[in-house]
């Protein structure tokens, strides 16, 4: 399978690992071979509830005998769309009331720029440096690290932008600015989280100029920092909220979020101003709201915080420098990139998945199911610790 894998599906590097997958279940991945690894990554932040979870099987399988797809987004009421959408305005603060789902993060992204345009028949669009969106050409012209963007140029015009927690560069937001579209926790570039009231400041320099504030949740959102979703923390709501990733439980899913007022221009002048096909598919949909359900019920939430301190506690060994992020989106850094990959190599040689953040390959990603056990957490950090003290 692995001679296969390279040869017919198109790869995004020229050093994928190939790791041939049997099945996965709970915290665990199994290969070919028999072996179980830990996984402390969980899809890059998407399997949130773990591998193959039996309440989100049970809703796939129980969607799945009744219909699939049926009608392009928008036009049937469907029950298990409209149990999801419900869900999430009950589970989020005003003035967050609709939702539109769609089939990815980057499309989610793609269609809250289009939505804040559109609202403010503005066209500028401020954005962050070294933040990252996506990879369809409206989320990868918002991302802001120009290796990643260069050979794909032209982008959209009239994206500007300022620095990550840097107060002086709120001035560039203006009368011109439609809207201002952030990572609650910057990911590619290491975790790093908003500092010194800096999200309040930033939403009332938006208020200030009628400019919209974009909140991109799709990594930290459904639990991952112990509230459902970053902002949270914070004590601001934005105006549009985009997620993903952990959203769907492990099944393809995105969505983005607004006041009804800033929602239903998406549907006049032009209608349909955002449309696709598979978005609120059934399947998928039956899948997020047991994700979601189970996250809110659980208590899972709740248990973010000791996770966290354990994993803090435990990771302390000279060949660390410092660990960046909240919650169970952690990021160790190892000092250079080729020691980082080599020792995210090493541990999964010794049963443990781990990966490297997109911009700072320097950091070791830890961004495990929020069902991870204590005991998980223990016996993953052993293996980290063990690779650090042989290499």
């Amino acid at each position: 399978m692995q001679s296969d894998f390279f040869k017919y599906q198109a790869q995004t590097t020229q050093f994928a690992a190939g790791f041939e997958v049997e099945k996965a279940e709970g915290s665990y991945i199994y290969g070919k071979e028999g072996r179980k690894y830990l996984d402390f990554v969980a899809g890059v932040s998407a399997n949130t509830l773990g591998h193959s979870h039996p309440k989100i099987v049970e809703a796939i399988k129980a969607q799945a005998e009744k219909y699939l797809h049926v009608m392009v987004y928008g036009e049937y009421a469907q029950e298990m769309p409209v149990k999801l959408c419900q869900l999430l305005a009950e589970a989020t603060p005003n003035p967050l009331e609709v939702t539109y789902l769609v089939n990815s993060g980057a499309e989610a992204i793609d269609g809250s720029l289009k939505l804040a345009k559109r609202y403010t028949g503005r066209e500028e669009i401020v954005s962050f440096k070294n933040s990252y969106h996506g990879n369809t050409h409206g989320a990868l012209s918002v991302s802001g690290n120009e290796y990643h963007k260069r050979e794909f140029r032209p982008l959209l015009p009239m994206v500007t932008f300022i620095g990550f927690n840097d107060e002086k560069d709120l001035e560039r937001i203006t009368e011109k600015t439609a809207c201002v579209i952030m990572e609650t926790i910057q990911g590619a570039a290491g975790f790093l989280v908003p500092e010194n009231d800096y999200l309040k400041k930033l939403k009332a320099r938006c208020e200030e100029v009628g400019a919209l504030l974009i909140l991109d949740e799709i990594q930290p959102g459904f639990g991952r920092t112990g509230k459902l979703f970053a902002f949270e923390h914070y004590g601001i709501v934005p105006d549009i909220l985009v997620m993903g990733k952990g959203m769907g439980g492990g099944v393809p899913v995105g969505a983005f979020m607004s006041s009804r007022e800033i929602m239903e221009t998406l549907s006049h002048s032009p209608k349909l101003g955002h449309i696709t096909t598979f978005g609120g598919n059934p399947l998928i949909a039956a899948s997020s709201f047991a994700t979601l359900k189970e996250v809110l019920d659980s208590g899972l939430m709740n248990e973010v915080d000791e996770k966290e301190k354990l994993f803090r506690k435990l990771l302390v060994h000279p060949k660390i420098k410092n660990i960046n992020g909240r919650g169970l989106m952690l990021a160790v850094n190892l000092g250079s990139p080729e020691y980082t990959l080599n020792v995210a190599k090493r541990c999964m040689e010794k049963g443990l998945v781990v990966f490297w953040q997109l911009y700072r390959n320097e950091y070791l990603r830890i961004s495990p199911p929020l069902t991870l056990s204590l005991e998980e957490i223990k016996e993953g950090c052993e293996i980290i610790l063990q690779v650090l003290d042989e290499e």
